[in-house]
C-alpha cells in the first residue's frame, strides 16, 4: 500500500526586481514556503504557500505556515495513503481550523503526486482544461507615475503584458486618480488599466474615487473597501457601471456564496490559497459562474510552484472574462524552477507535463533557503 514517508517544509527568500508598493506594505523580497511530500513509491509532490508582506495582508505568514505544517499537519498525514488526497484533506479539515494557505500548499503537493503517478496534468484531475494559455496582467506598483509608464511601455514592446493593474490607496484619492489618469492617457487603447485599492477606502471615499476613475477610463476597481464591508461593496456594485471586484473578501466557497447572494461584486478574484486549495478555488469559480459573476484569476504573488497550480485551476474555468494576473515569478529576480514558466504574446502557457508540470531547481532552492543548515530537504529535484 502507498504511504506518505515524509513531509518537508522550507522557507526561501527571493529579492524583488523593484520595491512593490501596496496600500498596506512595501515589499523588497518575496518569501515562499515550499512543501515536498515524499511517497513510498518514490514520487515527490511539491506545493507552495506565499503571502504578501508577511502578516500585513492576512492572518497567515510563511513562517507561521511552516510551523503549522511541521507541528500539526505532518503528524496527521504521515503514513497516510497519498493516492487518496480528498480523504487526507478531509482529515485535515476535521482537525485543523482555518490555515487556508497551509492547506492549499499540502493539497497542491498531494495532487501533484497523483498527477505524476497517473501521468496526467493536474488540470485533468480538476475536470479538464479548456485553454492552454492565460492572458496575464502586470501590476504597476512603484508609486512613481513616470516609472510606471516606462515600465508599461517596456511590457507592451516585449509583448509580455497589455493589461495593467495599478496599486492605489496609499495617497489621497485625488492624487491616486491623477496617477491612474496619467497612465491611462499614456497607454490609451493599447492596454487595459485597472486599479486595486486593497481595502484602503471607506465607502464615501470609494464612491468619490470610483466616480473619478470611471471618468478617466479605468476598466475595473478591486476591493475598494474592507473585506468585511459586504453591504458597502453591494451598494457600490449597484451604483456604478464600472465593475467592482471582490478579492480579500473571498475566503472560500462559503464567502463566495454570501457575496453572490448579496450581489456584492460584479467580478470575483479567485485565489487558490485564499480558497483553501485548488478544489476550493474551483468551487468559488462554479458559484460565480452560476450567479452570473465574472471571473479573474488572482495571485498572492506566488512564485513558480503555486503559479503553476493556479494556472491549472484557471485553465478549467468555462469563462475567464477578466483574465489573470499570474505574474508572481516575474516579480522576483531569481528562478527556482528547473524550467521557468513560459510567458509570451501577453499570456502564460499552462504547463502540460504530469502533475504540476514543474520541478524545483534544488541548487537554487538550497542557495536561497533561509536556514541553509536545516536537514531533510536535500537530494534530487521533485
Amino acid at each position: 500500500m502507498l504511504s506518505i514517508e515524509s513531509i518537508d517544509t522550507l522557507l526561501v527568500d527571493l529579492p524583488t526586481i523593484r520595491p512593490h508598493i501596496l496600500s498596506m506594505a512595501t515589499m523588497m523580497q518575496q518569501t515562499a514556503l515550499l512543501v515536498r511530500i515524499q511517497c513510498s513509491d518514490g514520487i515527490v509532490g511539491i506545493g507552495e504557500a506565499t503571502t504578501i508582506g508577511g502578516l500585513s495582508y492576512g492572518p497567515e505568514s510563511p513562517e507561521g505556515i511552516k510551523l503549522a505544517i511541521d507541528t500539526y499537519f505532518a503528524p496527521l498525514l504521515l503514513n497516510g495513503d497519498p493516492s487518496r488526497p480528498a480523504l487526507l484533506m478531509e482529515k485535515l479539515g476535521k482537525s485543523i481550523v482555518g490555515n487556508m494557505f497551509a492547506k492549499c500548499a499540502i493539497e497542491t503537493a498531494l495532487l501533484d503526486a497523483v498527477g505524476q503517478r497517473l501521468g496526467v496534468p493536474l488540470s485533468e484531475l480538476l475536470g479538464g482544461r479548456r485553454r492552454d494559455t492565460l492572458p496575464v496582467a502586470w501590476t504597476l506598483a512603484s508609486g512613481n507615475t513616470a516609472q510606471d509608464i516606462a515600465e508599461a511601455e517596456q511590457m507592451l514592446e516585449q509583448r509580455r503584458h497589455n493589461i495593467f493593474k495599478l496599486k492605489i490607496g496609499k495617497r489621497a484619492v485625488e492624487q491616486d486618480v491623477a496617477h491612474v489618469a496619467a497612465i491611462k492617457r499614456a497607454l490609451g487603447d493599447r492596454a487595459s488599466v485597472r486599479v486595486d485599492v486593497n481595502q484602503a477606502w471607506d465607502e464615501a471615499s470609494a464612491a468619490k474615487g470610483i466616480a473619478m476613475l470611471e471618468d478617466v477610463g479605468c476598466d475595473l476597481v478591486e476591493q475598494p473597501v474592507a473585506a468585511h464591508a459586504r453591504g458597502a461593496m453591494a451598494r457600490l456594485a449597484q451604483r456604478f457601471a464600472m465593475p467592482i471586484m471582490a478579492d480579500e473578501a473571498l475566503t472560500g466557497p462559503h464567502s463566495a456564496f454570501d457575496y453572490a447572494a448579496s450581489a456584492a461584486a460584479d467580478v470575483f478574484a479567485v485565489k487558490i490559497q485564499q480558497s483553501g486549495g485548488l478544489w476550493g478555488a474551483c468551487k468559488v469559480g462554479t458559484i460565480a459562474d452560476a450567479a452570473g459573476i465574472a471571473l479573474y484569476g488572482g495571485t498572492m504573488l506566488e512564485v513558480g510552484v503555486a503559479t503553476a497550480a493556479s494556472a491549472h485551476v484557471f485553465a478549467t474555468f468555462p469563462r475567464l472574462a477578466f483574465d489573470t494576473e499570474l505574474f508572481g515569478p516575474l516579480l522576483v529576480t531569481e528562478e527556482i524552477l528547473n524550467e521557468p514558466l513560459s510567458y509570451a504574446d501577453f499570456a502564460l502557457k499552462v504547463p502540460d507535463g504530469p502533475g504540476l508540470g514543474v520541478t524545483l531547481d534544488m541548487d537554487k532552492v538550497e542557495f536561497f533557503r533561509r536556514d541553509a543548515a536545516r536537514k531533510g530537504f536535500h537530494g534530487a529535484a521533485a
